[in-house]
């Protein structure tokens, strides 16, 4: 039995072989007669069984042949026919499974080639497809669903160079510009996270226009990139166009039924062919159609001429108009202009601007004025960097022409012709000085800077963004206001410094009471700390520690009281004792600012001097006195025997008294010639002597001129004949006459030319002249003679200051004492101009002014 299944096994083995051979079932029931002839010597052998499992069942067809094969088979024995059956009934399972198994065989044949053929065809219609598909430039990009891995097929050269990587067609920026690529990411992402296809038109970086097509399909996002050009290119610029202008159209229809201004559209004969909601409420129509039909019009007949005479010949109206709606008169800006054929007009209320536009024209007026009255230069520049306002004074300070201004120049070209005029501050690099002034135009913040112009001028200058654009200068003079901040502080200085180098102690206390400053003399007259006095102590502090040199009570309170108190401040002087035997002058002197300055003195030498002072003065007044005493009395003894002796003189020359020899008569001249001189000496005397006594009295009245000096001529002619001096007289024509002492003035001018005439060589010149000022009448005498050294000038007037100078004057030296009294009791002045060896000048000046007088006289 072990060898009948082998050979079993090995008969299948065969059979199944024998089938995938491909045999027909002829072939397999000779096949199976074979076998079973062979299993009949393997019966007789003893291995039926294993040949019985080779064979098949046979075929209905072929039964006749399997009935001879049977019939073989009878000859076996019993034993051989139970064994025989066994193998049968394996045979015919072995059989049932074969065809079986064949048939599948076959229908998996046919299947297979059935596939094949479809796919066959599929693979030519991918073919065919593909072919169709990439017959022209395009890029296919996919992404499978749930898969960030892009497949990329196509011709990629259109946007990138061909030796490119594909997977770089996904950086869209860099074959297409930011806007566009910014787009298609957007647009790719859209379509991978909700599937939302697209279609954009595109232009690369080199110019070229494609479409790109995003859908998704079959669950992968796909993408299709082509090159737009031809009929293709202007289909879908059309499509696009007209897309864009039915929405165009469709967005402006929406906005003119939602706006609120009146909007219509004209035909070419003039009917109304559109008008928004706000038309028909302006007209109050109940719908456009009732509009049309009425033919109503929002604005007067007037206003239409109007409108129709300007689109006729510019194309386009624009004007503001009164118009009558709702009962209401209000204004609006009408503005019109041709479409096509027709007429498309809008009207927009602009009341309320009209309103705005006129208060702010008033305004900006009323700015204007207001501005021309400032002392500081206004200069308005526009967003455009164009002068757009100017004051009067920003024309003043840099001497700008009206013409130049008002032609609105731009910033640069101001700048360029200060610049050009020297009225800029020097700069090395004149451009980038300039870009950083116009930085202001960005700037968000005011700027100040000062110029130093090459005038001598400092300007300060602030430069404010304005927040419609533009910047706003302000140019402010502070020459002076730097001049005196300069003065100021050079003055704080000097007076710092002078401060403490006064030997007078100073300290200021604070409406406080505290001391605010005090120089080094103060500390060392009270012999107090600096470092204390920096602490700025309290009045009573610094009263605790002078106590050790001053102590009054009374005296400190009212310091105390004149530092601390607001009301009753005045000056207060003080006298200080103090026990270290010192005095000290001291003023109490309130402050402005509400502060109390201390100043203290150390008179103890000068209120030595003083008192030493003081009692030589008293002593020499009490000389003085007692000359003027002295020279009154002995001018009064000497006038009594001088008048006698001048009579007996006079007595004896008369010649009834008898006749004279020669000699006794020019004795008699010598005598009668120095009693006059000694009278004339002994008068002038006593005039001083009055003047200075104060006892003078002028007997006023008019003084003519010409006749003072004719007087006064008289007294000099015999000393004129005999010196050989010619003496040559001025007078103004309008001299006139002035108010004096004609009798003083006289002898003043007396005095003057004798004067004169004594110090003048012989065969010389004396000149007087008089001539009327505004305010006085002028004398003046000139001599050639010697001239007044430098050192004299001041002592000319002095009594008894005589000096020949080499000439032949003599006398007391009274004459000009006499001169400058007399001409200042009159209120005048006398000078003496004079030069070594070229003679000498003497101005009187006599005032013709009454007030004088009195003064004088007073």
């Amino acid at each position: 039995m072990g060898v009948l299944s082998f050979d079993s096994r090995a008969t299948g083995v065969a059979a199944r072989k024998f089938v995938r051979s491909g045999a027909t079932m002829s072939g397999v029931i000779v096949s199976m007669r074979r076998t079973l002839l062979s299993c009949t010597s393997l019966a007789r052998n003893g291995l039926l069984g294993g040949a019985l499992a080779a064979l098949l069942p046979a075929a209905p067809a072929e039964a006749a042949d399997l009935v001879d094969t049977l019939s073989i088979m009878l000859d076996f024995n019993r034993q051989e026919l139970a064994v025989l059956a066994t193998a049968l009934a394996l045979l015919g399972f072995s059989v049932v499974a074969a065809i079986l198994l064949m048939r599948t065989r076959v229908r998996t044949a046919n299947n297979e080639a059935r596939l094949r053929a479809r796919i066959g065809e599929l693979q030519l219609q991918s073919d065919r497809f593909g072919a169709l598909l990439f017959a022209e430039p395009q890029i296919l990009i996919s992404w499978p669903a749930g898969d960030n891995r892009a497949q990329i097929s196509g011709d990629i050269s259109m946007v990138l160079p061909r030796d490119s990587s594909p997977q770089r067609v996904l950086a869209f920026g860099t074959w297409l510009p930011p806007e566009p690529a910014l787009q298609m990411d957007h647009a790719v992402d859209a379509l991978r996270d909700r599937g939302d296809g697209f279609q954009l038109t595109l232009t690369t970086a080199h110019g070229h226009t494609l479409e790109a097509i995003g859908r998704a399909i079959g669950g992968q996002a796909i993408v299709r990139i082509r090159e737009l050009s031809g009929l293709r290119r202007d289909l879908a610029e059309t499509n696009l166009r007209y897309k864009a202008l039915a929405d165009e159209t469709e967005m402006l229809r929406g906005f003119a039924a939602a706006a609120p201004w009146p909007i219509w559209a004209k035909a070419e004969n003039g009917a109304l062919s559109y008008a928004n909601p706000a038309y028909v409420r302006a007209t109050e129509a109940s719908s456009v159609t009732d509009a049309q039909q009425r033919k109503l019009e929002l604005l007067d007949s007037a206003d239409r001429t109007a409108m129709e005479r300007g689109l006729k010949d510019a194309a386009s109206f624009t004007s503001r108009l009164p118009i009558v709606i709702g009962g209401e008169r209000r204004i609006y800006d009408v503005r019109a202009v041709n479409v096509g054929s027709g007429k498309v007009g809008v009207a927009i209320d602009a009341s309320e601007a009209d309103g705005l536009s006129s208060a702010l024209v008033r305004m900006a007026e009323a700015h204007r004025r207001t501005l021309d009255q400032l002392s500081s230069g206004v200069a308005v520049f526009d967003g455009h960097r164009r002068l757009a306002f100017y004051n009067d004074s920003y024309r003043r300070l840099w001497d700008f022409d009206r013409i130049f201004l008002d032609a609105n120049p731009d910033d640069s070209s101001v700048l360029d012709q200060l610049r050009a005029a020297r009225k800029l501050p020097e700069q090395p690099d004149f451009r980038a000085w300039k870009a950083k002034l116009h930085e202001a135009y960005r700037a968000v913040e005011t700027a100040k800077d000062t110029w130093y112009l090459p005038d001598g001028r400092a300007l300060s200058v602030v430069t404010t963004p304005n927040p419609e654009g533009g910047v706003t200068y302000l140019f402010d003079d502070v020459t002076e206001s730097l001049e005196l901040a300069r003065r100021f502080d050079g003055m704080i200085r000097v007076q710092r410094e002078t401060l403490d180098s006064l030997a007078e102690g100073v300290a200021v206390f604070g409406s406080n009471g505290r001391a605010q400053l005090f120089n080094p003399a103060f500390v060392r007259m009270w012999k107090l700390s600096s470092d204390a006095m920096r602490d700025e102590p309290h009045i009573q502090t610094v009263e605790g520690w002078c106590h050790q040199l001053f102590d009054d009570p009374v005296v400190w309170r009212q310091i105390r009281e004149a530092v601390t108190s607001i009301e009753s401040r005045a000056d207060v002087p003080l006298k200080l004792e103090r026990k270290d035997g010192s005095v000290l002058d001291g003023m109490i002197r309130p402050l402005h600012d509400g502060a109390t300055m201390l100043t203290f003195q150390d008179i103890t030498d000068t209120e030595n001097v003083e008192r030493a002072l003081r009692e030589r003065n008293e002593a020499l007044e009490a000389a003085d006195q007692m000359k003027v005493d002295f020279v009154h009395h002995v001018s009064y003894e000497l006038r009594s025997p001088l008048t006698t002796i001048i009579g007996f003189a006079h007595f004896l020359s008369d010649p009834s008294t008898g006749p004279l020899t020669p000699k006794q008569a020019e004795y008699l001249d010598y005598v009668t010639k120095s009693t006059n001189a000694l009278l004339a000496l002994t008068n002038n005397i006593l005039d001083l002597a009055t003047i200075d006594a104060g006892a003078m009295k002028l007997e006023l009245g008019p003084v003519d001129v010409s006749k003072a000096i004719e007087l006064a001529a008289e007294g000099i002619q015999d000393r004129l004949a005999t010196d050989r001096i010619r003496l040559k007289v001025e007078i103004a024509p309008d001299i006139g006459s002035f108010v004096g002492d004609e009798k003083r003035v006289v002898q003043v001018l007396y005095n003057l030319l004798a004067n004169a005439v004594g110090f003048s060589p012989q065969d010389s010149t004396v000149g007087i002249s008089a001539r009327r000022t505004e305010r006085s009448v002028v004398f003046t005498v000139t001599d050639s003679g010697p001239g007044i050294p430098a050192d004299m000038k001041d002592k000319v007037f002095n009594w008894f200051e005589s000096r020949s100078q080499g000439s032949r004057h003599r006398g007391a030296g009274l004459g000009l004492s006499l001169v400058r009294s007399f001409v200042e009791l009159h209120g005048g002045k006398v000078r003496v101009d004079s030069i070594v060896g070229r003679g000498t000048v003497v101005i009187c000046d006599f005032p013709t002014d009454q007030a004088a007088h009195r003064d004088a006289a007073e």
